[in-house]
C-alpha cells in the first residue's frame, strides 16, 4: 500500500494524548515519509503529528452532558469533511469510545482501516457494545494483559501491547533530586493523588483531605503532599478542601507536575481511581483507592451495566483485590482512613501489597507499547518495517 494517504489519530482526553504521542513518534521514526494528522493535544503535536484541531482541554469522565454531546456532533461533521478531502488510510481512535465510535463509523464508511489504541472497556460495562466494536474496528491494541484473550474469544482481533507507563524505566536518580525538595518529617509520608479532571477533583478531593486529617490526628509528625496534575489546579484544590469552613492542614503541601517524585517520596498513597494507580504500582508503593462518581449517573446507568467485581486497574490486572478500593464511594472518610491506618501501621500488610503490585508490574516486563502498537499499524497498512524497532524496555 502506498504512503501518500494519511493516518488520522483522534484523541479527546489528556491521557489519550499521552498514549498516542509515543506511538506517533515511533511510527514517524520508522516511516518519516508518512503523513500523520490528529484531533489531539500538544504531545501528539510535539511527536510529529499535524494537529488539525486541539482537543482534550475540557475532557469529561463518565456520561457526557448535552452540551458536550452537541460539541462532539459538530466535531464529527468537521472530521467527516476532513476525511472527504484527505481520505485517510488508517484511523487510530485513542480511548474515549463514546466520542470515538462515531468517528470510527465515518472512517469505515470511507474505506479506512480502524486500529483502536486503548481497548474500549466493553468487558467492564455494556458488554453488548462488543458487537459495535467488532463492526467498527480492524484491530484493538490492548493495554491490560487480560484484554487480548477476552476480545479474541468474541471474534475481535486484538493484541496486548503493554502500557506506555512501563515503556521507560523509573529514573530513580532524577526523582531523588526532586524528592529532596519535598517536605520531611518524623512521621509517615502520605501522598494524595486527586486526579486531573475537574469532576474528579470536585467529587473526590475533599473526602481525601478528610482522610488525611484523620490520619494526621493519629500519627504525630505526619507530612503530606498533594500531587496536582497542573499548576492551574492548585488554587481549586485549596478551595475544595476548605469550602466547608475547615482549615487547610498545615502539614499538607501541594506540588504540580511532579507525580512520580511524590510517589517516590511517600509511604502511602491516597489515590483517585485511574491511570495514576499504575504509576503508584510501578514504584510498588502501598495505596488505598477511591472514586466517587456522579450519584445520578451511578443510580440511573452505571450500577445496572457495570459487571466487574473490581474497578481499579491494579485489582483488574491482578484478577483479585490486592489494593483496598472504595468504588463507588458515597460515604465519609472513615472506612478509607481505616484501610490506610492498616497499611501505615502493619509492615506485614504493607509488604504484602508491595509484593502483589510487583507481580502486576511483572506482567509488563519486556513490553514496549509504542513499538508493539506500531508493529500492528504497519501490518494493517501493509508496510514492512522500515527500520529495526526500538528495543523493548526492561
Amino acid at each position: 500500500m502506498g504512503v501518500d494517504r494519511p493516518i488520522l489519530f483522534t484523541g479527546f482526553e489528556p491521557s489519550g494524548d499521552d498514549h498516542a504521542a509515543a506511538v506517533v513518534a515511533e511510527l514517524l521514526r520508522r516511516h518519516p515519509e508518512l503523513k500523520v494528522y490528529a484531533w489531539g493535544g500538544p504531545k501528539m503535536g510535539a511527536a510529529g503529528a499535524e494537529i488539525v484541531e486541539r482537543t482534550g482541554d475540557d475532557a469529561v469522565m463518565g456520561m457526557p452532558g448535552l452540551k458536550k454531546i452537541m460539541q462532539h456532533r459538530k466535531i464529527n461533521r468537521r472530521i467527516a469533511e476532513w476525511m472527504a478531502r484527505h481520505r485517510p488510510v488508517v484511523h487510530v481512535p485513542v480511548d474515549s469510545p463514546a466520542a470515538n465510535f462515531p468517528v470510527c463509523k465515518l472512517a469505515k464508511e470511507r474505506g479506512a482501516k480502524v486500529v483502536h489504541l486503548v481497548a474500549p472497556q466493553v468487558w467492564a460495562w455494556g458488554k453488548w457494545r462488543v458487537n459495535k466494536l467488532r463492526r467498527l474496528t480492524d484491530h484493538v491494541l490492548c493495554l491490560l494483559p487480560f484484554e487480548e484473550a477476552w476480545f479474541k474469544k468474541r471474534n475481535v482481533r486484538a493484541t496486548f501491547v503493554g502500557h506506555p507507563l512501563f515503556d521507560t524505566p523509573v529514573d530513580t536518580a532524577a526523582l531523588d533530586v526532586q524528592v529532596r525538595e519535598l517536605p520531611s518529617g518524623d512521621g509517615p509520608r502520605v501522598a494524595i493523588m486527586p486526579g486531573s479532571r475537574p469532576g474528579e477533583l470536585s467529587r473526590n478531593f475533599a473526602t481525601l483531605v478528610d482522610v488525611y486529617r484523620k490520619l494526621e490526628g493519629e500519627h504525630p509528625g505526619m507530612t503530606g503532599v498533594v500531587a496536582a496534575a497542573k499548576e492551574a489546579d492548585v488554587g481549586e484544590l485549596r478551595r475544595l478542601a476548605t469550602a466547608s469552613g475547615r482549615a487547610w492542614p498545615a502539614s499538607l503541601a501541594v506540588v504540580h507536575a511532579k507525580t512520580d517524585a511524590v510517589i517516590r517520596w511517600c509511604d502511602l498513597g491516597l489515590v483517585v481511581s485511574g491511570t495514576v494507580t499504575l504509576q503508584v504500582a510501578r514504584q510498588t508503593k502501598p495505596m488505598v483507592i477511591m472514586y466517587r462518581p456522579s450519584r445520578l449517573t451511578w443510580a440511573l446507568i452505571a450500577k445496572w451495566v457495570v459487571s466487574t467485581p473490581s474497578f481499579s486497574l491494579p485489582n483488574l490486572i491482578a484478577g483479585r483485590r490486592i489494593v483496598p478500593e472504595f468504588v463507588p464511594h458515597f460515604a465519609g472518610p472513615e472506612a478509607i482512613a481505616a484501610a490506610a491506618v492498616e497499611l501505615l501501621e502493619s509492615s506485614a500488610r504493607s509488604a504484602e501489597q508491595r509484593r502483589e503490585l510487583a507481580t502486576v508490574c511483572d506482567m509488563y516486563a519486556g513490553t514496549n507499547a509504542a513499538c508493539a502498537s506500531v508493529d500492528v499499524i504497519e501490518r494493517v497498512l501493509g508496510l514492512a518495517p522500515a527500520t529495526e524497532p526500538a528495543p523493548a524496555s526492561v
